[in-house]
């Protein structure tokens, strides 16, 4: 089941906007944008509050993110408190099929690379200096990854995608808090990316996840989640 409390683990946000249908991009090269511009500004609020964004390789390999706050406000607020401009940028790569060009190694903010052991040389070989590249065993085990966050005062861990990595989030049962918008139309492309695949969930219908809050963000409905009795910090 789910840890509900007695752990000293990372608070576990997921966030995600989806279509109608549960889609949360298209098949076309082009990002599709699932949000509006006010709920796009509540989600750098979250991220402004997080001290860590975790996105899969894949999403970086196709949507090619900075991760970063956009709000200057934001960014003084973050600076005064004593924390970096943004929050440690995280990805986790089975293969270490990733480009250093790519926008998510482009700066100084802390970034964090989780792999298995067996291909963490060659990663950091690969990346050099733009990012510190983690082993965490044989297979990428999220709980060692948390762990380790932990250990470098991680608090507050806001996880952005793609499919894969929510998927495996929510499989595992450490998500304590999920934030879904629902955009105004359908995609129905059964070629598109969904919001989760398939999976053995801990929430089903006799553990159901507890809705905290519903808001309308203009035509975006925003749905929020408990999975657990955590209270975040901050």
């Amino acid at each position: 089941m789910p840890v509900t409390d007695g752990t000293d683990r990372p608070y576990v946000l997921l966030s995600c906007a989806m279509s109608v249908d549960g889609y949360i991009d298209d098949a076309t090269p082009e990002r599709l944008l699932l949000s509006n511009a006010a709920d796009f500004d509540r989600v750098d609020g979250e991220r402004a509050a997080s001290d860590a964004i975790v996105v899969g390789a894949n999403t970086i390999r196709r949507e090619n993110p900075r991760l970063l706050v956009r709000s200057p406000a934001r960014r003084r607020d973050r600076v005064a408190a004593g924390q970096p401009a943004s929050p440690a940028k995280v990805t986790l790569t089975v293969s270490g099929d990733l480009d250093p060009a790519a926008n998510f190694f482009a700066d100084d903010t802390l970034t964090l690379v989780y792999c298995p052991s067996g291909v963490a040389a060659a990663l950091r070989e690969r990346l050099g200096d733009r990012a510190t590249v983690v082993g965490v065993g044989a297979s990428l085990e999220l709980e060692a990854v948390l762990d380790d966050l932990a250990g470098r005062g991680i608090q507050r861990v806001m996880v952005e995608g793609g499919q894969s990595v929510l998927t495996t989030f929510l499989t595992s049962g450490l998500v304590d808090e999920l934030q879904l918008a629902v955009a105004p139309f359908f995609v129905g492309d059964r070629d598109a990316p969904r919001f989760v695949g398939s999976g053995s969930f801990f929430w089903t219908p006799t553990n159901t996840m507890r809705l905290a809050g519903v808001a309308a963000i203009g035509d975006v409905a925003l749905l929020r989640y408990r999975m657990t009795d955590r209270v975040p910090p901050r």
